[in-house]
């Protein structure tokens, strides 16, 4: 007879995502994950089948609880001309709180991509589908500021917002204020262009 699982899933996957979000995934040993999550070898793998299973349940938690929520103010409708200056003051406002000593932690996904993504083919194509995602949002964002703007002009804007967004929380990790001021740089671009709206 199975033992009965005797622990709360989400909340395992939390710890796992936090401490990968931290580490990576290279540098996560399931001895540190046993450590974090209180659980043994075994009762890991029974729930995630590996330390690899456990890593793509917090990719898929970081995605709906903590990227998702985020692109949030860039699609919801109706989605006021001003979405993507708020998000990136949000984006800025939340790296200026990092201590100054200890940035943060960046973003899980991009984490992975200068590191493991770039030989795993499952986690290069995760990455690759939050930058389509956080590209759509941003180009949903764009056509409220302005529906009358060239979809060309939309598509380099987005481009260019995207790589923003990418260079700010990579940076992050390493020097907070010059994070802030790429999140910053792409208030004042998207308030440029809504002058010109």
């Amino acid at each position: 007879m199975p033992r009965t699982q005797e622990f709360d899933t989400a909340e395992v996957i939390g710890l796992a995502r936090d401490l990968f979000w931290d580490r990576g995934y290279e540098a996560t040993s399931v001895p540190d994950l046993e450590r974090v999550t209180g659980l043994n070898r075994s009762s890991l793998y029974n729930a995630f089948t590996s330390k690899r299973g456990l890593f793509d349940a917090a990719v898929q938690d970081y995605l709906d609880r903590v990227i998702r929520p985020r692109l949030r103010i860039l699609t919801d409708e109706p989605t006021p001309p001003d979405a993507g200056m708020r998000y990136y003051r949000a984006l800025a406002d939340t790296l200026a709180t990092l201590p100054e000593e200890y940035p943060g932690r960046g973003c899980l996904l991009l984490n992975s991509a200068a590191g493991f993504a770039a030989h795993d083919e499952t986690q290069r194509t995760v990455v690759d589908a939050y930058r389509r995602e956080l590209s759509a949002a941003l180009t949903h964002a764009l056509r409220a500021l302005d529906p009358d703007t060239p979809p060309a002009v939309v598509e380099h804007r987005t481009r260019l917002l995207t790589s923003l967004s990418v260079s700010a929380l990579l940076l992050s990790r390493v020097n907070r204020d010059e994070a802030v001021a790429v999140a910053n740089t792409a208030v004042e671009q998207l308030e440029e262009w809504h002058g010109t709206a």
